[in-house]
């Protein structure tokens, strides 16, 4: 989710990518997209045709854009609340295991994934924002609440339990290219906050930062460690968190935001994970 001047050539390429007619190649590529609601574009209108409603799956998320612009053939089974026992198991008790969509002719997988495991997402969402505004802003309540079990918990038990959907992806699609992307930049990194939008203590915006970084660790090390893709959207998101202003931002703040689904990517965030995707597997 850039300014940067190092990410000026791969947008240009991306602009020419996105552009470009699908060969006919690519028209015959398999492509699964799986994962949460990061990747399901939650909270963007209008729903993907055919999906179901509990998962909110939009249209226009990263999925979509690419296949459309590709010409792959898209089965998308991302889910908003999925965690990594839905690849194997009913989501939701009715939503089929996220497994069930690979095949030996897949071709191309992508997913994020992670953020629900432990409900660490929502707990910090939910929980900071509360004792924020009970705090007025100040100090660092969400800090001293949760401490350091919420990193104990992405590396003690989130990070294999990646590892563990990674070799199941793999297993079910062995021939297919696996990419598997981090989640960006929720709150400012200068330390800044935007408390009537976003109302996290100022004090508590290093700790859910420092937090991001270390569930996208989680979700890098798992990638190498099992040879697949990881596609970086934190580096890429730098300036474009939920205090930014419309238009200029990729994540929806708590309040006021355009999304009905708060705090998760919007359209220009959905595009900006497909174009970090067709840059980084150079689709």
């Amino acid at each position: 989710m850039r300014r940067l001047p190092l990410i000026t050539a791969a947008a240009l390429a991306v602009t020419a990518a996105l552009g470009a007619a699908p060969s006919a190649t690519a028209a015959q590529l398999d492509y699964v997209a799986m994962g949460d609601s990061y990747s399901a574009g939650s909270g963007i209108l209008p729903l993907a045709s055919g999906s179901n409603p509990l998962c909110t799956q939009s249209a226009v998320n990263a999925a979509h854009v690419i296949s459309s612009a590709k010409g792959f053939t898209l089965k998308d089974v991302t889910c908003g609340g999925a965690q990594t026992k839905d690849f194997a198991g009913n989501q939701f008790g009715v939503v089929a295991p996220q497994y069930n969509a690979l095949s030996a002719d897949t071709d191309l997988v992508t997913l994020t994934i992670g953020g629900n495991d432990g409900n660490v997402f929502v707990n910090n969402v939910l929980t900071c924002g509360t004792l924020g505004t009970l705090t007025l802003g100040i100090g660092k309540p969400c800090t001293n609440h949760f401490g350091s079990s919420q990193f104990d918990l992405i590396n003690n038990e989130t990070y294999p339990a990646i590892v563990q959907t990674l070799q199941g992806i793999k297993a079910r699609a062995p021939k297919a290219r696996i990419a598997i992307a981090g989640y960006p930049q929720i709150m400012p990194q200068d330390g800044t906050s935007c408390f009537f939008t976003m109302p996290i203590a100022k004090g508590d915006v290093p700790y859910l930062n420092q937090l991001e970084k270390t569930l996208n660790s989680a979700v890098s090390r798992a990638a190498a460690a099992m040879g697949v893709t990881y596609v970086d959207m934190w580096t890429a998101s730098t300036g474009r968190d939920a205090c930014k202003p419309a238009g200029t931002r990729w994540v929806e703040p708590a309040l006021w935001g355009t999304n009905y689904v708060p705090v998760h990517p919007n359209a220009a965030g959905e595009r900006a994970y497909a174009n970090q995707y067709i840059v980084t597997l150079g689709l």
